[in-house]
């Protein structure tokens, strides 16, 4: 696929500025990680690129559209990986790779579903590195899959002012991997999140084995 990203004259000045600013996947988790997160406080949203910058704010999948849009200028493919959840409370990241490892950039409302490091040599082996962060009372890893953005000719996912539902629809409907998770993990970690939020007055865990690996942790949970 060549589809080549705009040029820097379709974007604002501000935008340019951004673009300059956030060269490398680093620079985008660290702005992300202090950009607040969009609760949707008035309604569903799914924003661009352009209105993630004019509103100053976003949630999984549009902080991921923006990483796409800075990134695809930095040479990077626009790439987002889809990890549906048990509960339906699916997570959508930006999906790079580096020196021939995977890695992704995310905004979340938990700690340890945000970026992960260039350090998984599969798709599958990064998506699973989300399977223990991604319980809480009833959330649970099920699937993943990736989906460029670039076969996506008829939305302007860049620039766009109205929802963009169609990517909703085309995440949903991409066929997803599925990935196995045992009832034992499971309850294990179920009862352990539960415990500590608990013991800690609904503070959200740290402790996770595969921390190691993920990208900076937003300073509002630490």
């Amino acid at each position: 696929m060549t589809l080549s990203p705009p040029p820097l004259s379709a974007f604002t000045p501000a935008e340019r500025r951004l673009i300059r600013r956030l060269r490398t996947p680093g620079d985008v988790q660290r702005f992300l990680n202090k950009l607040p997160y969009n609760a949707e406080t008035h309604g569903e949203t799914l924003r661009s690129f352009r209105q993630v910058v004019r509103h100053h704010k976003a949630h999984c999948a549009e902080a991921a559209l923006f990483a796409a849009t800075i990134l695809e200028q930095h040479g990077y493919p626009p790439l987002l990986l889809s990890i549906e959840s048990k509960d339906l409370l699916d997570h959508v990241i930006f999906l790079y790779r580096r020196r021939g490892r995977w890695g992704t950039i995310a905004r979340s409302r938990d700690p340890g579903l945000h970026g992960r490091k260039p350090a998984f040599r599969s798709v599958r082996a990064l998506a699973s590195s989300y399977i223990d962060e991604y319980v809480d009372a009833t959330g649970c890893v099920e699937a993943f899959a990736s989906v460029d953005l670039r076969v996506l000719l008829k939305v302007d996912w860049r620039f766009s002012k109205k929802n963009l539902w169609a990517i909703e629809r085309v995440l949903t409907e991409t066929p997803h991997k599925r990935i196995k998770v045992s009832r034992k993990r499971l309850r294990a970690m179920r009862a352990r999140y539960l415990a500590y939020r608990k013991a800690n007055n609904g503070k959200k865990p740290l402790f996770y084995r595969t921390r190691k690996y993920w990208s900076e942790t937003p300073r509002e949970f630490l």
